[in-house]
């Protein structure tokens, strides 16, 4: 005899998967996941579980709203999964050549951040201390002028 698949409440699903019951009626509003209704409670099937592991997932690997939704859509639209496969496979390549691109930038920018450093350094080392200048008469003290005054 065949079990039906467990339900979730909210409470339950947010629980398991780590995050706010916010954010599940979040993803829900957006027609990602569709829970049923069980007088006024939602209740999610085994389905709406694998379909937020997926969102949670492609949203963590920086994929935006709409893509996962297309990614899911075709995955209820072809039973063989080929074009859900390949529009992912592009999907992902898509993502490593931004991420690419992301990281030769930062590492551009480290690399300028580094040399100002070095140029910042080796001018303070090269400078004299406020308290040497000081002792060698290079530093005149004035009296400071009263605001608003005429001398």
């Amino acid at each position: 005899m065949s079990h039906p698949d467990p339900l979730f409440t909210v409470t339950q699903l947010g629980a398991e998967l780590g995050v706010t019951v916010r954010t599940l009626h979040f993803y829900e509003a957006q027609g990602l996941i569709t829970p049923r209704r069980a007088g006024n409670t939602r209740v999610y099937s085994q389905r709406d579980r694998a379909r937020m592991i997926l969102i949670l997932r492609g949203k963590r690997l920086g994929f935006s709203i709409k893509e996962i939704k297309e990614y899911l859509e075709l995955y209820d639209i072809d039973p063989t999964h080929g074009k859900q496969t390949r529009a992912l496979l592009k999907a992902v390549q898509n993502r490593i050549q931004k991420l690419e691109d992301q990281r030769h930038a930062v590492e551009q920018t480290l690399t300028e951040l580094r040399g100002i450093e070095l140029q910042c350094e080796d001018a303070l080392d090269t400078m004299p201390s406020p308290a040497t200048t000081a002792k060698a008469g290079r530093v005149k003290k004035t009296a400071a002028k009263p605001i608003g005054r005429s001398p």
